[in-house]
């Protein structure tokens, strides 16, 4: 069938029924899937993502396509299915999101975080963007083309991965670790957080990902001596810990801006007209603050970070304990982790031993290419005249396990926003919702962005 036509079923009566398109269903697979609880808590307690693996399983085969899933370990599912492209010689695209969420308090929220409850023109739950939003254009999208018929442009690996909200361990870097030939032959990828829309100087802009910090949650331990807490004690772990702590929570971090940083506050400047001078802080500040909202993401890529986050010790209120610890979470700017790191231990001074707990790297690909030409022509198309800016995550994704296979990851979750929506917010926030239109605009770039990668 060609590209455009009217896909129909027949259900044994005399008129045709005309099957579901991806703009369609878009928003109804998003609230089925936000459905599923697949709160991830980070030590393996929560429910799993199998439940929401099989269902995915069935939107799949329900158009005749074979995926696979597979499991890590009890209830770590993972779903991957390979598309042939019309070019099978061309290097293969990996198309991937993850199906596990933040947990949620059902107290702070307006709505039950999985009810995917669909209200004034949004859906709202948790995953609604992070990021069962792009679970649901992805689908909707395969789904048609099944129905149809099409193919994409070359071979496109879908993987819809568990446990990427505590860093992938049993998701893809399982997957890149144990199932490798998976993503045999594939060289680039796209996933979440980038795609979105922004307002710079009253014009729509698009923020394309092309970098993300590393990443290195750390637990810093400081021993002493134990005592009773009335008499005099020089070697007071908590005092040794709340020190370094304080030291670490404190730092002013310099400067240190990536390449896809400076072309994007360049970009900006373009924009707004705004002076920039990378060693200016007030300069690079008030082309942040252009951003509005999704400041709140830039800001914290033109610098590393390390954030006190956790705090343990003692047992007794008279008891001074023999040891204790914290945890941090320190983010990198692509390049910049081995002198962060000497910077941190400096920071915790004698005595506090840095460890880690979970560590992975930053990542920096060229805004340039086909693939980016791509991206920024679907866009476009649907949005003719808007501005298309690279931008660095200041978290991180599953590009990074995909990496070690020598795949160049982008965030591209296309989605355009009203612009008095905050965004940046609705990650891992409260009262996470995406608005219906945003979805449908997802499905009509994804789509035309296979057809044509």
């Amino acid at each position: 069938m060609p590209p455009g036509a009217d896909p129909v079923t027949s259900d044994g009566r005399d008129e045709p029924v005309v099957a579901p398109t991806a703009q369609d269903e878009v928003a109804r697979i998003c609230q089925e899937l936000i459905r599923f609880d697949t709160s991830n808590y980070g030590d393996g307690s929560g429910p799993g993502e199998r439940a929401a693996a099989e269902h995915v399983m069935g939107l799949l085969t329900e158009v005749g396509l074979d995926p696979e899933l597979y499991e890590s370990a009890r209830g770590r599912a993972n779903v991957v299915l390979r598309l042939p492209g019309a070019d099978t010689a061309r290097p293969a695209l990996v198309l991937h999101g993850h199906l596990d969420v933040v947990p949620a308090q059902a107290a702070d929220w307006t709505v039950d975080p999985f009810s995917g409850e669909e209200r004034d023109g949004l859906v709202w739950g948790r995953g609604a963007v992070d990021m069962k939003d792009m679970d649901a254009m992805i689908l909707a999208v395969v789904r048609q083309m099944a129905r149809e018929g099409r193919r994409p442009a070359r071979d496109v690996v879908v993987a819809m991965f568990a446990d990427e909200e505590a860093g992938g361990v049993m998701g893809a870097r399982w997957s890149v670790d144990h199932r490798p030939e998976l993503f045999a032959g594939a060289t680039e990828a796209i996933s979440e957080v980038g795609g979105f829309s922004v307002e710079v100087a009253g014009r729509r802009a698009y923020l394309l990902q092309t970098a993300e910090k590393g990443l290195a949650w750390l637990r810093l331990v400081a021993e002493g001596t134990a005592g009773h807490g009335s008499q005099v004690n020089q070697d007071n772990a908590v005092t040794r810990l709340a020190g370094a702590m304080a030291r670490i929570g404190e730092h002013d971090w310099p400067l240190a801006l990536s390449p896809t940083v400076r072309e994007l506050l360049n970009g900006v400047a373009d924009l707004t007209g705004l002076r920039f001078d990378p060693e200016d802080p007030d300069s690079v500040d008030r082309l942040v603050d252009a951003l509005g909202p999704a400041g709140r993401f830039v800001g914290a890529t033109v610098r590393n970070t390390a954030n006190p986050t956790q705090l343990s010790a003692g047992y007794k209120a008279n008891v001074i304990p023999g040891r204790a610890e914290g945890a941090l979470d320190a983010r990198f700017v692509p390049g910049g982790e081995a002198e962060a790191m000497r910077t941190l231990r400096e920071l915790a001074g004698p005595g506090v031993r840095v460890e880690d707990i979970h560590r992975d790297i930053g990542l920096e690909v060229p805004f340039d290419g086909d693939l980016v030409d791509a991206m920024v022509a679907a866009l476009r198309h649907e949005d003719p005249g808007a501005a298309v800016l690279p931008y660095a995550l200041s978290a991180g994704t599953d590009n990074k396990s995909l990496s070690r296979l020598g795949i160049a990851g982008y965030g591209f979750a296309p989605l355009r926003l009203p612009p008095d929506l905050d965004f940046p917010a609705m990650f891992h926030g409260v009262d996470e919702r995406v608005p219906v239109d945003a979805l449908v605009f997802g499905t009509r770039v994804l789509d035309r962005l296979l057809t044509t990668c």
